[in-house]
């Protein structure tokens, strides 16, 4: 039985893994399978920019209407299996192994082996039929006549987005001709969708339209209001829609939400019963991350895929409306076989500086290349080691980070940035509580302790965990002469840590007094009823910063009766700590200004 790893192994296997074009290997492998995509109904997403976007609107809007949807989305952003979810879930790598293994033995036996691609829309398609689809939003990979996707009969909407340039070695050379590429996603028997553009693209979207009697809608753009727009999202009216929210970002999004709009009234006149709620809901709730994403807000970091000269016009408007009067440090890197001239020249009077990055594929472009192409424009650049220490430089630069230039970076930046910008808070915090003086942190460390003792929970605990004070930190000694049964920490290992009452001494870790075990009582983690937590930063939410190696982060779960209070110096304050799903905030911080 195949595993998860060895499944994404087999499907990325180099031997099959550059872009052929056609249609003969996929309906083959699916004709074997038995043609699962004949038993689902699609609506097929085909452009050069916003289709991304567009699809996870309108996934999100179909679930919300009560749907069970699909998703086939590409390239993944951080993990292989975000390329095919269900109901917003993605595929779980057992299913993934499980399908893999099924559609690799028809592979193997195929004469003309599938790509990459070909092999993961097979296991789509069979994954969207068992897990029982009612409907699939279908990304085109590339192009649209010749793609893998194009193996379905028609879909119940085909949908254009935005045209643009690209992959014309094998798309064509002229607008017109991508048109009439990404157009063969229009079968008779749908309806059609498509994004507004220059008249060379309207005139063959019409024309394949009228050869297959395919009703067209054209988006109106003229008829989207923007209302409202922050970091927070936007709310716009549209047509006869007022007051619609979307947590994506810039004038682009409200485009692509109005194309997603006019999917939906094509659905409807399908028969497909979407409510206005749930078009107001589902709008509200969509994910799509590294599009102008907010990764953290203080410092400010802004995350964007963005790869092509036109992802970076908007994303220099986005700049423009987000930053009024800031110049960002910009984290870029690209892929070599991308016009990244063009995109510099979009982008480079935006920035303050650019760190510059390798992204992590075959073509990526180097750093120390890029940063030659930004000098010779006259801006300012620097090429970091890897992506840690880049995002390292750019969050000390103090300024707003701007990171984008490819989808494939973009996931490495999402991947590494907790860890990064963790240490970053953690030093900025620590430098707070370090600029304290000693005369300064004994008074600031009185008042603390008298606004424990005022804590109820405090007043009423038998047992009570703190900590032996080194260097900086807040001194809580003279707590001990209140008579109460206190424990202090033990580090056992790397990561873990036990609690004891000491009966002697014995200095760990970084210098640390710590109780030693063979001549002290170690309490069990239940019978604590109050632990007080040092920390390195914390913000007004009761998240916290940790010390670094994170005993406490997984010694806290087992307190399972205790009230837990952080312990810091308010020049230790961070406007926002980063949080991920295994962090549990405080149940308070406790500072010098509670008293």
């Amino acid at each position: 039985m195949m595993t998860a790893s060895e499944a994404i192994a087999y499907i990325e296997n180099y031997t099959w893994s550059t872009t052929r074009l056609g249609l003969d290997r996929t309906k083959e492998l699916l004709q074997k399978l038995g043609d699962p995509q004949k038993r689902l109904k699609f609506v097929h997403v085909a452009g050069s920019n916003g289709k991304g976007s567009t699809c996870a609107m309108l996934e999100s809007i179909l679930r919300a209407a009560g749907y069970r949807t699909g998703l086939y989305t590409s390239p993944y952003i951080q993990e292989f299996c975000e390329r095919m979810r269900v109901n917003g879930e993605n595929i779980p790598g057992e299913t993934l192994a499980a399908l893999t293994e099924r559609v690799k033995a028809i592979a193997d036996g195929m004469a003309d082996h599938p790509s990459q691609f070909e092999l993961v829309t097979a296991i789509a398609m069979q994954y969207f039929l068992e897990t029982g689809c009612e409907i699939v939003v279908l990304e085109v990979g590339m192009g649209g006549a010749l793609d893998s996707t194009n193996a379905i009969d028609a879909p119940e909407v085909a949908v254009i987005t935005n045209l643009a340039l690209e992959h014309t070695e094998y798309l064509g050379h002229t607008l017109g001709e991508i048109a009439a590429t990404k157009g063969g996603i229009i079968k008779r028997g749908c309806s059609v969708v498509a994004y507004p553009n220059v008249q060379e693209v309207t005139d063959v979207l019409e024309r394949i339209c009228l050869e297959q009697d395919a009703p067209l809608t054209w988006a109106d753009f003229d008829a989207i209001r923007p209302v409202a727009d922050s970091l927070d999202g936007q709310v716009f009216d549209y047509v006869n829609r007022f007051g619609l929210q979307i947590p994506l970002l810039g004038a682009h999004q409200l485009k692509n939400a109005a194309m997603a709009l006019n999917v939906v009234e094509a659905l409807r006149a399908r028969g497909w019963q979407i409510s206005d709620e749930a078009v107001r809901k589902g709008l509200a709730a969509t994910k799509w991350p590294a599009r102008f994403e907010v990764l953290h807000r203080a410092p400010l970091f802004l995350l964007d895929g963005g790869h092509n000269p036109q992802c970076a016009e908007a994303l220099a408007g986005c700049v423009e409306k987000y930053l009024p009067g800031l110049k960002p440090v910009f984290l870029m890197g690209v892929l070599a076989d991308k016009d990244f001239d063009a995109m510099l020249e979009t982008v480079l009077r935006f920035g303050k500086r650019f760190i510059c990055l390798t992204p992590e594929n075959p073509r990526a472009l180097s750093a120390e290349a890029l940063c030659d192409a930004i000098r010779e424009k006259g801006g300012e650049a620097e090429a970091a080691k890897d992506i840690p220490d880049g995002i390292r430089l750019a969050l000390e630069s103090g300024a707003p980070v701007v990171a984008f230039g490819s989808l494939y970076l973009a996931g490495a930046i999402r991947t590494a940035f907790p860890r990064a910008v963790k240490r970053h808070q953690r030093k900025v915090a620590i430098a707070g509580r370090e600029g304290l003086s000693p005369a300064a942190r004994a008074e600031k460390s009185a008042r603390i302790v008298e606004a424990v003792r005022a804590l109820p929970a405090y007043q009423s605990a038998e047992t009570v965990m703190l900590y032996s004070a080194v260097g900086a930190e807040v001194d809580l000694a003279a707590l001990t002469a209140d008579g109460k049964r206190f424990c202090y920490p033990l580090c056992t290992s790397k990561t873990e840590m036990e609690a004891y009452i000491p009966g002697a001494w014995k200095t760990g870790a970084f210098g640390i007094l710590e109780p030693d075990p063979a001549r002290s009582e170690l309490v069990p983690p239940e019978e604590i009823d109050l632990v007080l937590c040092p920390c390195a930063g914390f913000d007004r939410d009761g998240n916290r910063v940790g010390m670094g190696a994170g005993y406490y982060d997984r010694y806290l779960p087992q307190c399972e009766n205790a009230v837990i209070y952080a312990v810091a110096f308010e020049a230790q304050r961070l406007e926002l700590v980063y949080t991920d799903e295994h962090d549990r905030p405080m149940d308070g911080v406790i500072t010098e200004e509670m008293i």
